[in-house]
């Protein structure tokens, strides 16, 4: 079976149908989402009546969360005292624009979603804001996995996409304390984790939608990069009062992030 996995849209109804287009002539079974449906574009109603009509499974991303639940990430969300400004603009501005019936749907939301020895989450198993990184150390990321009793583990956030396979061979855990702990030997059979990186807003440094294609047959992964009209979606940042910086970093596939105008500010935890 062909699964696609897709994240982090962020109010992009254009590259949302792009996608869900090229998702169709790839004859995937299923589709799953991890999070992310809204914030910093403009069309978050569009987009979440879309992911509800088709039905598609959704785990929370941490906008969705933030959304319903309030502005509530650490400050090292942010690089700076502007980019937090910028952050909490287009945090209210979708906090206005979402419909009720929507929002419900944001609140009703997973942490996380499993399918057969196939796990989902937006961030990382422990928190939506935790970014898994692809240098991220290998024992980290082994229990990341390992933490969702899969094989393999799809998730967002980063907006940069990748597969990793984990190889841990044998492993040894101390357990108990004192006199009494053991030390007990195990090997770990292969892992993976697999960030589809962003339909809405992606970063690696192209303007293109990218989502993954996965064989549970074969454990192919294929990292798909959609081409699709990302100035109407940038026309409509500039005409609906959004930051246009938004429009800029779209147009570009990448992060703006400026010094800190405050290093105080950043948080080095």
């Amino acid at each position: 079976m062909k699964i696609a996995v897709i994240s982090c849209i962020h109010g992009n109804y254009e590259a949302l149908d792009a996608v869900l287009l090229d998702i169709d002539q790839h004859s995937c079974e299923k589709i799953f989402c991890v999070g992310d449906l809204v914030g910093y574009g403009p069309h978050p109603n569009a987009v979440v009546a879309q992911i509800r009509s088709l039905d598609i499974p959704t785990c929370v991303g941490c906008w969705d969360e933030d959304i319903v639940e309030g502005l509530n990430a650490c400050d090292c969300s942010y690089p700076s005292l502007l980019a937090e400004k910028r952050g909490i603009q287009a945090h209210e501005w979708t906090n206005k624009e979402i419909n009720a019936e929507n929002r419900e749907f944001l609140a009703n939301l997973p942490h996380s979603l499993k399918e057969g020895n196939l796990a989902f989450v937006h961030g990382s198993p422990h928190s939506n804001h935790e970014y898994l990184l692809p240098q991220l150390d290998a024992f980290v990321a082994l229990e990341r996995v390992i933490s969702t009793d899969s094989d393999v583990l799809f998730c967002g956030h980063t907006h940069v996409p990748y597969a990793r396979t984990l190889d841990a061979g044998q492993l040894q855990v101390s357990v108990g304390r004192g006199e009494k702990a053991q030390e007990i030997t195990f090997t770990s059979p292969l892992k993976r984790i697999v960030n589809v990186g962003s339909v809405g807003e992606p970063r690696h440094g192209r303007p293109n939608a990218t989502y993954v294609i996965y064989d549970t047959d074969t454990q192919e992964v294929k990292l798909r990069e959609i081409p699709y009209d990302y100035q109407k979606t940038c026309a409509a940042i500039i005409e609906k009062g959004l930051p246009a910086i938004f429009a800029w970093r779209l147009a570009h596939g990448l992060e703006y992030a400026e010094r800190a105008d405050d290093p105080t500010h950043v948080c080095t935890r």
